[in-house]
C-alpha cells in the first residue's frame, strides 16, 4: 500500500482529539469523517486523500474506548496510523474494525508530513520514497491480519459461522 504521510508527532493524542465527543451521537463513517482530527488540525480532512497515513508519537488513541475514532479516520480516507505506540484498547479497536495500526518508533521520528510511504505488511517494512529510507516494524500477526483483510472481527466471525 502507498500513500502520503500526515504527521502529528506529539505523544498521547487521545480519542477525543481524533473524534470529539460532541459527535458521538453519529455512528456512520461518512458522518464522522468531516470531523476527524478537527480539534488538532481543522484542515485535516481537506488535506487527507484516500489511502493516506497518519504518523504519530507514543500512546496514540489513549483516553475513552470509542470505536468512533477508528470509524472517523477510516471515513476520512486514512488507510493506517503509524505510531511509536498505541493505547491498547485503541489498537484492538483498530483490528476489530479492520483498520491498520502499525507500531514503529523509527518511522514516527523520521517521517515528515508529505513524505510518500509504501508499506509491506508481510515483511514489516515501511519505505519512505521521499527520503529513500526504510523503517522496520514487527509484522502484524496472521490472526490480526486475517481480521483486517476481511473488514473486521464481526465480518470474520460471520464468514466462519456461515461457511
Amino acid at each position: 500500500m502507498k500513500g502520503k504521510a500526515h504527521c502529528y508527532l506529539r505523544d498521547h493524542i487521545n480519542t477525543d482529539e481524533i473524534i470529539p465527543a460532541r459527535y458521538l451521537t453519529m455512528d456512520q463513517e461518512k458522518d464522522l469523517a468531516p470531523h476527524a482530527m478537527e480539534d488538532i488540525d481543522k484542515t485535516f480532512v481537506k488535506k487527507v486523500s484516500e489511502g493516506d497515513f497518519i504518523v504519530a508519537g507514543k500512546d496514540f488513541g489513549c483516553g475513552s474506548s470509542r470505536e468512533h475514532a477508528v470509524w472517523a479516520l477510516r471515513g476520512a480516507g486514512v488507510k493506517a496510523v503509524i505510531a511509536s505506540s498505541f493505547a491498547r484498547i485503541f489498537y484492538r479497536n483498530c483490528i476489530n474494525n479492520g483498520f491498520l495500526a502499525i507500531e514503529c518508533s523509527d518511522a514516527s521520528q523520521k517521517i515528515q508530513t508529505g513524505d510518500i510511504l509504501t508499506i509491506d505488511l508481510k515483511k514489516g517494512i515501511i519505505y519512505n520514497e521521499t527520503k529513500n529510507e526504510t523503517y522496520i516494524f514487527t509484522p502484524i500477526p496472521d490472526f490480526a491480519q486475517e481480521i483486517i483483510n476481511k473488514g473486521g472481527l464481526m465480518k470474520t466471525i460471520t464468514e466462519k459461522v456461515t461457511s
